[in-house]
């Protein structure tokens, strides 16, 4: 006995002499890689690392080649010796770019990116934590794809080939964000979620309508938030804490953000909390002077003895009154019942503070004061809960299949006063969304077959009331929407497929019907006498979609994709009736019909000698039944008094037609393995034919891009970039819809640049501080259709800690 004691200690221990493991980390982050490959052709043996990415390379001794390989990571090559002689600690360098990116949003399921027509650019979590910006609008407008206007500091409307707030759909972890109010105006929605904790951000460019659906003709924004991780062998609890503090100058921001991850072997949490306040914004100095006090903020009000007062501003580059406060908290829990089934439960809430609509309250009147003495969104609050079931299966009608339950209740509220009125008007609006949605994956042979069913229901309350400041007294007043309650629902199936006729050439297909059914209930007429009591519309859509990628080699790749999408008229079309641009007002249409779109656009890239990428993109839009706003009459008159001023009847309409063509082009090139350059560039052209000449599209973004000069080494992370926009000339802009020429200069809006700099220094695998430097110039700038200048030169600080 005694004989088997020492032979099984002498095995023991031999094994534990003959184990060896390794540890792979990012070069500048320090922190651990998962699913890194690790192997070898002689001897032949392959591994990968775990969670903490560490992997077992007793098999490779004496390999003279150990090839590691992850993705977005540069492929690099060891002996066996030269990882010995390192300690058995590798550290690896992230990719400028990476062809086996794995993306979702196209079908909803995971695939890779190179085997998708549509151009999509994805947000990494590393990317998304190093660009460090205040909100997700001003990550979106650093993305240097996408163009954000702003109202206010607190708001952030993205545009995507020409297309803007209600005809961009916002996704949010599988679940559609727009609701049957997001209007076609301009959009703060994206305020409310919370950069700090999305595991990845996917945007898909072009019509989005066979897999998601209404609202997404000019693309589709994903975004996906963390999840919680299980422990990894089932024994030690997965426990981690991440924490970040952070100051900036231009915003006199502070932000707080902590987030804890509990994993056991089948069951994990993940919860997080985030708060952020913001000063007035400071803008930049550096003028035209040209333009004289274009951008400047000299008055603002104030309430002195009872009575409005314009206050000269002493700094002319705080833009008074935009600052405002925001609460972010997201609790998930995971359920694994078995390898193949698991649950999901996703809870987050966001609000703000009273957000002051800083265009409106810098609006001057024609005698010489101040137009507005407050006007400003209440409290912007946003609660989603969904439920998701995740099956896999070997056999059966389904691979992978996918069942989220979604609950959505969202608040929103506009004040406002006109300058020495004692009338403050209160108009609040509270949406509540029910959504559910079924997708199925299934592979045969070379085929990947996609289905699946959406359903959505939306319930609008809208409530008014005028509020008489000096005395406290409450009255009746016209609401936004049909007092009489508003429904939208609608029913949806999808089918996508995508055949791998060989290694060079992919095709694809999908097609989607959708149901639509709104109506809304006009009670009290009090205040507008319409001519009838509800409105009610039914609608149909058949979409569809064809693509062809061809990839003769390595280096090159040609894609066509033909796609349609379309959007059905929802409560905020049909139904309101709101003050858009001061002097004009709108006014309900019942008439309207669904926008469609079709597409067309070509890709090709070329990646040369594995360093450089280039890949050029060419879209064609035509656009049928576009819903503008137009000049319109009510009960025969063209003008009507709205809120004490005489205001020019607008309506929304259906378009004949339009027309929207651009093109993007971007290049990545791996100049040293520590050093890489990228740049962007877009344009956009859209208009309204009309008998006689076109006439310009609103939304319609000018030519903007970026470009960077990136640093890896080892702890350290450096980025240099320029953001540019070229001219929007005033000749390109759309007088009756939403282009904000009352903000632009009389030449229209200006072509600006900003120098920026952003660094991390990892000072141990725990800490890491940020120092970032943007607008260096301190240039005094507008994004188009803007009404709140851009921040000035600011310097933020960043603290974060990972435990």
């Amino acid at each position: 006995m005694k004989k088997i004691y020492l032979l099984f200690f002498i095995s023991f221990i031999g094994k534990l002499i003959l184990a060896q493991t390794v540890t792979v980390l990012d070069k500048t982050s320090l922190q651990p890689l998962a699913n890194v490959a690790v192997f070898s052709n002689n001897p032949k043996v392959s591994t990968i690392t775990n969670a903490k990415g560490i992997a077992d390379i007793s098999g490779f001794r004496n390999s003279d080649v150990i090839t590691l390989r992850c993705v977005g990571f540069q492929e690099i090559f060891y002996s066996y010796k030269q990882i010995e002689s390192m300690q058995f600690t590798i550290l690896m360098i992230e990719k400028p770019y990476s062809l086996d990116e794995v993306v979702i949003s196209a079908s909803r399921f995971e695939e890779k990116r190179v085997d998708v027509p549509n151009q999509i650019q994805v947000l990494k979590p590393k990317e998304i934590e190093f660009d460090n910006q205040p909100t997700t609008a001003e990550m979106l407008q650093n993305s240097g794809n996408i163009l954000v206007q702003k109202s206010q500091l607190g708001g952030g409307s993205p545009i995507i080939r020409g297309f803007e707030a209600n005809k961009v759909l916002i996704v949010v972890d599988g679940v559609r964000m727009n609701n049957a109010i997001f209007r076609g105006g301009h959009l703060q929605n994206v305020l409310s979620l919370d950069q700090s904790i999305l595991d990845k951000t996917e945007i898909v460019f072009g019509p989005g309508s066979v897999v998601y659906g209404s609202d997404a003709l000019g693309g589709v924004m994903h975004f996906y938030t963390k999840n919680p991780m299980l422990s990894e062998n089932g024994e030690k609890p997965n426990i981690a804490v991440n924490a970040y503090a952070r100051y900036s100058t231009a915003y006199n921001e502070e932000t707080g953000h902590v987030d804890f991850n509990f994993g056991g072997k089948k069951l994990a949490s993940f919860t997080s909390f985030s708060y952020s306040k913001f000063g007035d914004l400071r803008q930049g100095n550096e003028r035209n002077p040209f333009y004289g006090d274009w951008g400047k903020s000299l008055y603002y009000a104030g309430r002195i003895a009872g009575k409005d007062t314009m206050l000269r501003n002493d700094n002319v580059n705080i833009q008074k009154k935009s600052g405002y406060q925001q609460y972010d908290f997201l609790q998930k829990f995971l359920f694994q019942q078995s390898k193949k089934v698991s649950h999901l439960v996703n809870f987050q809430y966001s609000t703000t503070s009273d957000i002051n609509r800083y265009d409106r309250l810098t609006e001057m009147s024609s005698g010489g004061t101040l137009k507005s003495a407050q006007w400003y969104y209440g409290p912007q609050k946003r609660l989603f809960a969904t439920y998701s079931l995740n099956l896999s299966a070997d056999k059966g009608i389904y691979n992978q299949a996918r069942v989220i339950l979604g609950y959505q209740n969202i608040e929103e509220s506009r004040h406002n006063r006109n300058f020495g009125s004692s009338k403050l008007n209160h108009r609040i609006e509270k949406v509540d969304v029910l959504t559910i949605n079924a997708d199925f994956s299934k592979e045969i042979k070379k085929n990947e077959l996609r289905y699946g069913f959406e359903a959505t229901y939306n319930k609008v309350n809208s409530t008014a009331n005028q509020e008489i400041i000096t005395t406290g007294e409450i009255n009746p007043l016209d609401t936004r929407y049909p007092d009489g309650g508003s429904t939208m629902r609608t029913l949806a199936l999808y089918f996508t497929h995508t055949l791998e006729i060989s290694q060079k050439v992919i095709f694809s297909d999908g097609l989607r019907y959708s149901n639509i059914y709104l109506n809304s209930k006009f009670n009290d007429k009090t205040f507008f006498p319409f001519p009838f009591d509800e409105v009610t519309q039914k609608s149909g859509a058949l979409n569809g979609d064809l693509g062809l990628i061809y990839m003769p080699g390595y280096d090159w790749r040609f894609s066509i994709l033909g796609s349609t999408g379309f959007r059905a008229p929802n409560v905020d079309d049909m139904s309101k009736v709101f003050e858009s641009v001061p002097g004009t007002v709108i006014v309900p249409n019942p008439d309207l019909k669904p926008e469609y779109t079709y597409n067309g656009e070509m890709s090709i890239s070329k990646v040369i000698a594995s360093k450089v990428r280039i890949e050029g993109i060419g879209f064609y839009t035509i656009y049928n039944n576009a819903i503008t706003t137009e000049r319109a009459t009510f009960n025969g008159q063209d003008s009507i008094l709205y809120e004490g001023e005489l205001s020019q009847v607008t309506s929304s309409k259906n378009a004949n037609e339009a027309f929207i063509y651009g093109f993007s082009g971007n290049i990545t090139a791996e100049i040293t393995d520590a050093f890489s350059i990228a740049s962007t560039l877009n344009y956009t052209y859209g208009r309204i034919k009309t008998d006689s000449v076109d006439y310009p599209l609103d939304h319609i973004p000018p030519l903007f891009g970026k470009t960077s000069l990136i640093l890896n080494l080892k702890k350290f992370k450096g980025e240099f970039f320029a953001l540019y926009n070229g001219w929007k000339r005033i000749k390109d802009f759309n007088m009756s819809g939403e282009d904000n020429q009352q903000y632009a200069t009389e030449f229209g809006m200006p072509s600006w640049c900003t120098l920026n700099l952003r660094t991390a220094y990892q000072i141990n695998k725990n800490l890491q501080i940020q120092v970032d430097l943007e607008n260096i110039l301190n240039q005094n700038y507008r994004v188009f259709a803007s009404g709140i200048s851009g921040p000035g030169r600011d310097f933020r600080i960043t603290l974060r800690g990972r435990f």
